[in-house]
């Protein structure tokens, strides 16, 4: 006997088709209408004799190494030629599961890892680990055929294997109705998502759930997002769920908080530090608590408790809290974890300390995440969210049809990125829609759920919710900053804004050349690039967009009135005011450390830096030329806060107007 690679040119199929014979003969534990058609193209060849293995799976449109070739849409037609070829040949099943193949002509055998499918034969990659072997001589071809004949005497010509093989055939053969095939098609695209809102599947009657107070507080369309975030934190280990803002998530995440506690699970909320009362609200004996019979008693922490290790946050000890003992986590408003994980070597963030510390670690964690914007910039944004539902493994969905999760939402951002250059014309929600692709919607599909208010209404109707409110078009109303007509014009305080250094907030902007490198060390930030390379994010850049950011700011204060442009400005002469006390202080005599040997909390920095999250020796700066535009900003900022002061209420004519809130009707 020879040993056959079943790749290359040392192919079953090669082999096959050098066996100069009409008849062949077949046991094989699994059959496909696409490896026997090679099998019979090979000699080509008669089949007279196939022996099913008694478990023998008939995998009749092959697997996945074969989809190319079910979409030639030629399945029927090879189903139909096989049927023609069976009409004359005796099938029968085996007594016992045989443990391999074999391909008997009167020239030759081959016996092993060779069954009647595409990757048997050698013409696709095999599915499972074997040797192939060739006989050599007609010796070890009449052995193999003595054996040959020793199992088909026994077997059984009324199997199910072979009745299975006939029906299937059969079926695959048959002329199916326009209909029946549309209905199918249905079927397979959507069956999961059937399964996705079955309650009586998803959720556990015997917890009580639907006894809950929370649960008889919740809308029809508030249940299906509770039972389909269920069953996909269940299933995929995680869930987002993106309703418009005003649906009820925060209810929504109640409820399957409450589920998860009825099965003595341990649960986690992280809140935004402003948004932590909307959450302990509900564990208190409160008279604001309408859930006050649930008696939930999950745990509530800042995002900034993650990069914390130790003190009080509410009545939890960060000190001893045992982060890996959580079974589910909830992140209301997950889009500010958007940003990606540190790189190598730089500091862990709160996004590593999330995934790291509470997700991979200990036990199993299935993470719910509330945000109506989970992608704000970038389609990336989605994926680090994603990260926390499968631990970032990126083929986590492989099973579910995503290959790839970081390669489908590239695929998706690249589409983005060409639909946005497309004439104004062609840029219309429809090509988006049609651009993306399937992939990336599946994905959506699995990990998400998302429904707007013109969602309810035409799904769910407003019989229970009654109507949304309409949002009428604004009324553009025009007003006098100053009534006396003393304060300057609003583009000439632009101008003045404009001109604004904003040194205080740029300290690196100062940092001397021959130590710039140490800093960019330290705070840049090596990210993804939109084609998958990678790129820096510069800390110097971002301090450039932040004093961009300040100056809008600066504008926004005065859309409110004079009086918050004033307080804001003065906010900002205190930190200039206080930098160049802190320059002047400076005493060059003393030797400072390098900035790579102090850590962010290290009291040096107290004495011979500034800074709160990004740290700048003094030593390391040009301290006569930031000292030089320091003053220059607080000679503009001290000018346009006189100027302000000025500017009492009673002068400023937006608190003359007679505004009546008229941007919504309905209730």
């Amino acid at each position: 006997m020879r040993l056959v690679a079943n790749i290359g040119g040392g192919r079953a199929f090669d082999i096959l088709k050098g066996f100069k014979s009409k008849a062949l003969d077949v046991l094989s534990d699994q059959v496909s209408i696409f490896g026997a058609r090679s099998a019979l193209e090979a000699g080509p060849f008669d089949l007279k004799r196939v022996l099913l293995g008694s478990a023998a799976d008939a995998l009749l449109a092959g697997g996945d190494a074969d989809r190319h070739r079910r979409n030639r849409l030629q399945t029927r037609a090879a189903s139909i030629a096989l049927t023609r070829a069976l009409a004359n040949t005796e099938i029968r099943q085996t007594r016992l599961p045989p443990s391999q193949s074999v391909l008997l002509t009167q020239c030759g055998a081959i016996i092993g890892n060779c069954s009647l499918t595409t990757g048997g034969l050698g013409t696709a990659p095999q599915s499972q680990l074997g040797f192939v072997q060739t006989t050599e001589n007609d010796a070890e071809l009449a052995m193999v055929s003595q054996w040959f004949e020793t199992e088909w005497n026994p077997a059984d010509p009324k199997g199910v294997a072979v009745e299975a093989l006939v029906s299937a055939i059969t079926a695959a053969a048959a002329d199916h109705a326009p209909g029946a095939v549309y209905i199918q098609a249905l079927h397979q695209l959507f069956a999961e998502m059937q399964v996705g809102t079955d309650e009586s599947r998803i959720m556990d009657s015997a917890t009580g759930i639907r006894e809950t107070q929370v649960w008889s507080k919740l809308y029809r369309f508030q249940k299906d997002g509770v039972i389909g975030a269920i069953d996909k934190l269940q299933r995929f280990g995680g869930c987002i769920i993106a309703d418009s803002v005003g649906l009820g998530k925060t209810f929504e995440a109640l409820a399957v908080i409450k589920y998860f506690e009825l099965r003595n699970a341990r649960v986690l909320v992280l809140a935004p530090k402003r948004l932590r009362e909307n959450w302990t609200l509900w564990r208190r004996n409160d008279v604001r608590n309408i859930l006050a019979a649930d008696r939930f008693a999950f745990d509530v922490l800042n995002y900034t408790d993650l990069s914390r290790e130790g003190g009080l946050s509410g009545d939890v000890d960060l000190g001893h809290i045992n982060w890996a003992n959580y079974d589910l986590v909830v992140i209301d408003e997950s889009h500010n974890f958007r940003n990606r994980p540190a790189g190598k070597g730089e500091r862990e963030s709160r996004y590593d300390r999330l995934l790291n510390a509470v997700v991979k670690a200990g036990v199993k964690t299935r993470v719910l995440m509330l945000s109506a914007t989970p992608v704000n910039n970038r389609l990336n944004d989605l994926k680090n969210q994603i990260a926390f539902a499968t631990e970032a493994h990126d083929q986590a969905l492989a099973g579910h049809g995503i290959a790839s999760i970081a390669g489908t939402i590239r695929v998706a951002q690249g589409q983005f990125n060409r639909w946005q250059q497309l004439p104004e014309g062609r840029r219309t929600p429809a090509k988006l829609l049609e651009m993306l692709g399937f992939d990336y919607f599946r994905l959506l599909d699995l990990l998400t759920i998302a429904r707007s208010r013109k969602h309810i209404e035409r799904y769910y109707g407003t019989a229970e919710t009654g109507t949304f409110p309409e949002k009428l078009a604004p009324t553009n109303i025009k007003s006098d900053v100053d009534l006396t007509g003393s304060f300057p014009p609003i583009i000439e305080i632009n101008n003045e804004i404009r001109r604004l250094k904003l040194a205080a907030f740029a300290p690196l902007r100062y940092v001397l050349e021959s130590r710039r490198a140490a800093y960019e060390r330290r705070y840049n930030q090596d990210v993804e690039g939109a084609g998958g390379g990678a790129s820096v994010f510069r800390q110097l850049d971002r301090e450039e967009s932040l004093i961009a950011l300040l100056r809008v700011n600066l504008l926004k204060r005065m859309e409110s009135s004079v009086h918050a442009f004033a307080l804001t400005i003065g906010r900002q002469l205190e930190i200039v005011e206080e930098l160049i006390t802190r320059i002047e202080a400076h005493d060059d005599s003393v030797t400072a450390p390098l900035i790579e040997d102090l850590d962010d909390d290290d009291p040096a920095f107290e004495q011979l830096g500034v800074g709160r999250s990004v740290r700048v020796l003094l030593s390391d700066t040009d301290l006569v030329r930031w000292r030089q535009d320091l003053a220059e900003d607080r000679e503009r900022l001290a000018r346009l806060h006189g100027q302000a002061q000025t500017v009492t209420p009673e002068r400023d004519g937006r608190n003359k107007l007679d505004i009546q809130p008229t941007g919504w009707l309905g209730s």
